[in-house]
């Protein structure tokens, strides 16, 4: 198995800073990539104060806070990170730029370095035959927030060997985390189930059957969950919640999985959900109101 000590992650957004948090305060040298140099500064800030929290609730020491910011660099070169033993790609969900992200690192990677996306739903099996390493490929798929999620799920392609499944499963262990073995099909577990619900959760918006607040509620004090699930597709974002009942949608060709006309209304609107201030809730007051 491959000795694993340093990290590059592709994208410092909501996934790739929180994925940069967990790996740094594991003890990992971590080189965080992103097109962008504003988008690097914003996840550094926001891992240190993400770190500063932990320090403040007494869940880690202040020493290892910094030793943790101290571990991270970051580039605006993506082949910078070629050299790293383990890659984790956490750029946009679009299947087209995360081969393209693969097909420019090829030549700079060491013989064992081991590829990874961070992919909630794209075929894991179809992104590896586009590189070098079909065997040494694999579904490194974190959940938000990466720093209090406690599962990772690992989803092997049709190629991917054992040693590379046994390495990642150590990683898994040595950040605290807990595993959950998916096959290579559409959405793997988490979102299989999730993104329906939610989806499921807007038909009933948009056929009248409850408004925003009445749907939420009734999950929330219904079944128990801490958060509705329209409140959890602004969290995942809209345009994402699209994205993943797309690819279940042409992957298993069953009308079960077809996107809500409303969903895809609220995306073509540019109203994604918390990250653009709108979604089925409006964010822009102190609290936030239903938009339906």
């Amino acid at each position: 198995m491959v000795d694993i000590r340093k990290v590059g992650i592709v994208g410092a957004g909501q996934m790739g800073n929180g994925i940069a948090h967990v790996f740094a305060l594991a003890g990992y040298d971590v080189l965080l990539n992103d097109i962008s140099r504003d988008s690097l500064d914003k996840a550094v800030a926001l891992i240190d104060k993400n770190l500063e929290r932990q320090v403040s609730r007494g869940k880690i020491e202040a020493a290892t806070k910094a030793e943790a910011l101290a571990r991270i660099s970051t580039t605006l070169t993506l082949t910078d990170i070629g050299p790293s033993d383990l890659i984790i790609e956490a750029a946009t969900e679009r299947e087209e730029v995360k081969q393209k992200i693969f097909a420019e690192l090829l030549p700079h990677l060491t013989p064992t370095t081991i590829l990874t996306s961070n992919t909630s739903s794209i075929s894991i099996t179809r992104l590896a035959s586009r590189t070098d390493r079909p065997e040494k490929f694999m579904g490194f798929h974190f959940m938000n927030p990466v720093p209090v999620m406690q599962l990772v799920e690992l989803i092997r392609g049709i190629a991917t060997d054992q040693d590379t499944y046994h390495s990642l499963l150590k990683v898994v262990e040595s950040l605290g985390k807990t595993a959950a073995s998916a096959e290579d099909f559409p959405a793997f577990i988490v979102n299989r189930i999730l993104v329906p619900m939610i989806n499921e959760a807007v038909y009933t918006l948009y056929e009248g059957v409850g408004n925003v607040k009445s749907i939420d509620e009734a999950l929330k004090l219904g079944a128990n969950h801490p958060m509705g699930p329209l409140e959890l597709a602004d969290f995942i974002g809209l345009d994402t919640c699209l994205a993943i009942m797309n690819v279940l949608y042409d992957g298993l060709a069953d009308s079960k999985y077809r996107p809500c006309p409303l969903l895809t209304k609220y995306v073509e609107a540019g109203w994604l959900g918390r990250k653009t201030q709108r979604g089925f809730y409006d964010y822009r007051g102190e609290v936030p109101v239903p938009t339906r």
